[in-house]
């Protein structure tokens, strides 16, 4: 291990930063202003590698106290924590969100994604820049999806300081966007969660029940409301019990993997090596999908109480949420309901007086697609890049730490509730055999009301966009977001099921049915796609890290030409999106390509 610090001092703000997080130093090595007499000793061995998850916490910590991360403040934190300053550069470096270069106190992140720019993210941007001037103190970004796609365009504003302060404009406009950058204390408060349901309040909802009817924030409210039913019978139940119904249930993960729920609970519990790990996988990037943040905003407590019958099953103590760093009103709301349940004996070493002990700790990440990926999320967490790992050993064997883990997503989860209050029987009547339960659909672009949508498998595409009031003109449709296909506007009838849009040649994805009309240039957001997935791409595979840069060189170059040359071009995307599907690690490079080729071959792109 190669500690060679350099000589950069931390200030004293950047110090309390890291303090407070850690605790005052202990010794000089680790940066306390005493005499170098305890040089001589230092934590290390186990003791310093346990200390190396919170690396993460650490660069936040900073990053939301200054703004930036100095040399001098990330020496101090890798001597605090005994991590090599160059491991903990490439760290730093990896997310979207820090940034290692002096920077304004406050950075406008403002997206440029699929639906923001259909809705005029470019306009937006160029009036914001034209408003602010030089010297605003303001730093503007243009930002991948920021899940709020139900109110295009949208900026999400960051003000450093202690504490940090964050503001949504959404929709954006310049004198909104603006007043959320210079004064983010100032700016009008975030609609609640509700309005991104137009359903809300509706009959027959089951995961989207309680959203607009009940108090986020009261832990009183979600119990009135038949919380906390599914945690107690689970424990009537037992361990074992609660992974048959889940798995007689016939549910499946809503990530896209659709992988059954039951027959991973049942691989993590059987394993012997301990101690196990629940993790919820709440860092929905993939462009289109803002589910689980209505979940997380208008619900808090069924995540808490899901993610507590998961452990109970698996035999897990200990549970991880990781969080999109762009989610602040998600963040304190399940601070807020993480609190309350662990004052009240719903979480903690006693729940509801069973002798079962399990607590939940919040990560947050910090702009990087990739760690939606199951393997790059437990390197997140554990301090390292979050670059996937070579499957096998697969997660419910080593995960998290090494040790036998369960990776769901805020939906998948969620979903468990419904499935011990009703029976397994009755949630699998609901949907087609091979595709049971509710279904959350993300449905924003050319529609008179976006938002999320509950339905139950087997609905068709044309049903749900009905509800959403889809516009005259309808040129395409994308299914799954920027990793999923396009579909022509008369091929409606596709049923909304895995193995329906399977048969179909597309994908259902994490549920993203993003409309678009003839108003907006194909290849335009072809490139969109291609941008998104050369800025996302980890690097760490050859087939990702190139192929994602031809394919967005092979278009810019198709806009640009014409007859043989473009034709060309598109084979060599075929080529390189064949390369990139079949050796790449992971999902992301397996499906950079997708889009676009059911966008040439369905749509027609480029004749």
């Amino acid at each position: 291990m190669d500690l060679h610090f350099g000589d950069s001092k931390p200030t004293d703000e950047e110090r309390a930063a890291v303090d407070a997080l850690l605790g005052p130093p202990e010794s000089s090595w680790e940066g306390a202003d005493r005499s170098d007499a305890d040089l001589r000793w230092a934590r290390g061995g186990r003791e310093a590698r346990d200390r190396r998850d919170l690396l993460l916490p650490g660069l936040h910590a900073i990053n939301d106290r200054i703004g930036w991360i100095s040399e001098g403040a990330l020496d101090y934190l890798c001597r605090r924590l005994t991590v090599p300053p160059a491991e903990a550069y490439g760290v730093a470096t990896f997310y979207a969100m820090f940034s290692v270069e002096p920077r304004p106190a406050t950075v406008l992140h403002v997206c440029t994604d699929l639906a923001c720019a259909a809705a005029g993210a470019s306009e937006l941007c160029a009036g914001i820049e034209a408003r602010l001037g030089l010297g605003s103190g303001v730093s503007v970004e243009r930002s991948p999806c920021l899940g709020l796609c139900e109110r295009a365009p949208a900026a999400l504003a960051v003000k450093a300081g202690d504490p940090v302060r964050t503001a949504v404009s959404a929709p954006a406009t310049v004198p909104g966007a603006v007043l959320a950058a210079s004064a983010p204390e100032s700016a009008p408060e975030e609609p609640p969660a509700a309005l991104a349901v137009p359903q809300a309040g509706g009959d027959g909802l089951i995961l989207l029940r309680r959203v607009g009817v009940v108090d986020p924030a009261s832990l009183d409210d979600y119990r009135a409301h038949g919380g906390y039913g599914a945690l107690r019978r689970a424990f009537e139940l037992g361990p074992a019990g609660v992974i048959r119904e889940v798995t007689d249930s016939g549910l499946v993960g809503r990530g896209g993997a659709a992988f059954p729920t039951g027959r991973k609970w049942q691989a993590t519990a059987s394993q012997p090596d301990h101690p196990h790990y629940v993790v919820c996988n709440a860092d929905e990037s993939e462009p289109g999908t803002f589910k689980d943040r209505v979940l997380m905003e208008g619900d808090p407590y069924a995540l808490v109480e899901a993610m507590t019958i998961a452990a109970y099953a698996v035999g897990a103590h200990k549970g991880y949420v990781y969080l999109r760093g762009e989610y602040p009103r998600a963040l304190h709301r399940l601070e807020h309901a993480l609190a309350q349940a662990r004052a009240r004996g719903l979480l903690g070493d006693d729940i509801l007086g069973q002798g079962y002990a399990f607590d939940i700790e919040i990560r947050r990440g910090a702009g990087a697609y990739i760690c939606g990926e199951e393997t790059a999320l437990f390197n997140s967490i554990e301090g390292y890049r979050g670059e996937p790992r070579s499957k096998p050993p697969f997660p419910v064997e080593k995960g998290l730490f090494g040790k036998p883990t369960v990776e769901n997503n805020v939906e998948t989860l969620v979903n468990v509730l419904p499935v011990l209050t009703m029976g397994a029987p009755a949630y699998a009547a609901i949907g087609t055999a091979k595709s049971t339960g509710p279904k959350l659909f993300c449905v924003s672009g050319s529609v008179d009301r976006p938002g999320i949508y509950e339905l139950p498998f087997g609905a068709t595409l044309g049903e749900l966009l009905e509800r959403a009031g889809v516009r005259e003109g309808l040129r395409a449709v994308l299914l799954g977001g920027a990793a999923g296909g396009f579909v022509r506007a008369d091929e409606l009838d596709i049923p909304l099921t895995f193995e329906g849009t399977r048969e179909a040649g597309t994908t259902l994805g994490s549920g993203v049915v993003m409309a678009f009309d003839d108003t907006v240039p194909l290849p335009r957001l072809l490139l969109r796609i291609a941008e998104f997935f050369r800025d996302e791409s980890c690097g760490q595979c050859v087939p990702c890290r190139v192929g994602t840069v031809r394919q967005e060189e092979a278009l810019h170059r198709i806009v640009e030409r014409t007859g043989a040359a473009a034709a060309d071009d598109i084979a060599l995307l075929r080529e390189v999106g064949r390369a990139m599907r079949d050796a790449s690690i992971c999902g992301l490079g397996q499906t950079a390509w997708n889009a676009v080729e059911s966008a040439i071959d369905r749509l027609g792109a480029y004749e």
